[in-house]
C-alpha cells in the first residue's frame, strides 16, 4: 500500500514529537488493515474500509488523538467514548505510551466491528451497525 502524499504532508507540518507518533499510528493501521484507503478527511488523516471511516488521528491542542469511529461497541478496554454516536479514542502526548500490541487489538476490533457511518444521511442521522 502506498501512502496518500496528503498524509505525508499532515506529518511534515507536525512538532517531531507529534509526527512520531503519527508516524508510528499510521504505519500500523497501514500494516494491519493493507485494504483501508487512507486520505487527509476533514483536515485529518482518516483510513476506510468500503467507504466507511475506521481509524483516523488528529493533533489537539494538547495531545495526538486517536479515533475509532466503531470503537466505543469494542470489547477492548483503554478506549474514552467520543461523541453522540459510536466513537471512542485514545490520546497520546509521547510515542512511548502507544502500545503496540493494544493498537493492533483494536485495529482487528476495528476491522471486524462497524457502524455505517458512510450512510448516515440517507439513514436519517442514525448509525446502523454493519455486518461482517
Amino acid at each position: 500500500m502506498t501512502r496518500a502524499i496528503e498524509i505525508d504532508e499532515y506529518h511534515q507540518a507536525l512538532s517531531p514529537s507529534d509526527r512520531e507518533i503519527c508516524e508510528l499510528l499510521a504505519a500500523e493501521i497501514e500494516r494491519e488493515l493493507p485494504d483501508a484507503t487512507g486520505k487527509v478527511w476533514h483536515a485529518h488523516p482518516v483510513w476506510f474500509l468500503d467507504g466507511n471511516p475506521i481509524v483516523g488521528y488528529s493533533r489537539l491542542k494538547h495531545a495526538v488523538r486517536l479515533l475509532f469511529w466503531s470503537g466505543q461497541s469494542f470489547d477492548e478496554p483503554g478506549l474514552a467514548p467520543e461523541g453522540t454516536f459510536q466513537a471512542a479514542e485514545a490520546r497520546y502526548l509521547d510515542v512511548s505510551e502507544v502500545d503496540r500490541e493494544t493498537l493492533i487489538r483494536w485495529l482487528a476490533a476495528a476491522r471486524d466491528i462497524q457502524w455505517d457511518y458512510e450512510h448516515i444521511r440517507t439513514n436519517r442521522g442514525l448509525v446502523k451497525r454493519t455486518e461482517f
